[in-house]
């Protein structure tokens, strides 16, 4: 697989920003380790160029023709290095695959018309966040591939949340699915912390939790947080900080001491119930379930965040590399070594709009820390309203995917 060619650029006018993004596309197709006849392009775009988000795609496949295209609005972008927040903004990659390792889909050419000769093994997937029933579509998704993989995220915007397969949608999901012969490695980085011990939820009905290891859930949650009841008004602050990590019973909420697992999905602490001594949270809550009471981390969102990376760079790092390579890592080149060395061809990085460089402390923070620890490779995403991975929606997370050249 050829590295994939890239590009981002700001700009008032979405003709303009495309102009710029397209002249440096075109100075990459030029090299000959890059893709010189795409065949499948990814497409972010800030929710400023939202309203001409059909023309923006029909002036696309003008320019390639050939390419079949997927993406979604964001509220911010990200490129390799850097994001962009509340401005006009786009970042495309493209990809030359072979045409029979992929296949596009959306609701009006859904993954189960497609010819029974292609077999999904895993799938991008953008959604509408304001779609019903949405967690069973994800679901459904995902036995729709052998491997059961999916990764990507919801489209976030203050104006339209828009979607793209070869077409821009509203509501639903759309994407792109691959063969087992497109190689990616994907990963989840949490962004929160728990402040107490996992619990298992021993009573509950719809979102609301009544017991929590046959304890008042409220009584548990005034203790992890060391709140006095009778001081309101120092309590309040801190629980509209506070949010709720959740697992199912068969997976440890606390994969390490003072730190989520992969599988855990945070969700919102919506409300109390003084009179049953209960707690309302963002989600339904099923007994067996686990639940630790949490907050939003910079300094952990980092640490997992690296982490994540380096299992990346691991999985992809080659056992041997030659004397070139390792002659280059001591030298000034070291910065571009990661292309030859770790075989990456590019990556999507699905962030929550939450995080970004608001989240870790400044500006394209988030970004740097992913750069730093992959090197300079192409990668395009967006900050979404929710993101996915495997069958699995998560907030203030990561969802970071590479495909090896």
């Amino acid at each position: 697989m050829k590295y994939f060619l890239h590009a981002h650029a700001t700009h008032p006018d979405w003709h303009m920003a495309l102009a710029l993004a397209a002249a440096q596309i075109d100075a990459q197709r030029g090299t000959p380790r890059h893709a010189a006849e795409p065949t499948l392009g990814w497409v972010y775009f800030s929710d400023h160029y939202a309203g001409d988000a059909a023309a923006l795609l029909a002036e696309l496949r003008k320019r390639w023709p050939l390419v079949s295209w997927v993406g979604a609005v964001g509220v911010g972008i990200a490129a390799n290095g850097v994001e962009y927040f509340d401005e006009p903004a786009l970042v495309l990659m493209l990809a030359e695959l072979p045409r029979e390792q992929f296949r596009v889909f959306s609701g009006t050419q859904p993954l189960s018309a497609q010819p029974s000769s292609f077999e999904p093994a895993t799938a991008l997937v953008h959604a509408d966040p304001n779609t019903n029933d949405l967690a069973e579509l994800i679901a459904e998704m995902a036995d729709c591939t052998s491997t059961g993989y999916l990764f990507g995220g919801l489209a976030s915007a203050r104006t339209r949340t828009l979607h793209v397969a070869d077409g821009v949608f509203e509501g639903g999901l759309s994407g792109v699915a691959f063969t087992r012969d497109v190689a990616l490695v994907s990963r989840v980085t949490q962004g929160c912390q728990p402040v107490g011990p996992a619990r298992r939820i021993t009573a509950a009905e719809r979102n609301l939790v009544l017991r929590l290891d046959g304890e008042p859930a409220l009584d548990c949650l005034l203790f992890d947080l060391d709140i006095d009841e009778g001081e309101p008004r120092e309590a309040l602050p801190r629980l509209r900080q506070t949010l709720v990590g959740l697992s199912d019973g068969s997976a440890d909420v606390l994969a390490r001491p003072g730190q989520f697992g992969t599988d855990t999905r945070v969700r919102h602490l919506v409300g109390l119930d003084p009179a049953r001594r209960g707690i309302a949270i963002g989600d339904r809550a099923i007994v067996g379930q686990q639940l630790a009471f949490c907050s939003r981390n910079t300094a952990a969102a980092r640490r997992d965040l690296v982490r994540i990376c380096s299992e990346i760079r691991e999985e992809l790092e080659p056992e041997s590399i030659s004397v070139e390579v390792a002659v280059a890592r001591r030298g000034e080149e070291a910065e571009a070594v990661p292309h030859a060395a770790r075989r990456i061809a590019g990556a999507v990085y699905v962030s929550c709009a939450g995080r970004g460089g608001p989240h870790f402390g400044a500006p394209s923070a988030e970004l740097a820390i992913v750069r730093h620890a992959l090197g300079d490779v192409p990668l395009v995403g967006f900050f979404a309203n929710g993101e996915i991975a495997r069958q699995t929606l998560y907030g203030y997370t990561g969802v970071l995917t590479v495909f090896a050249a």
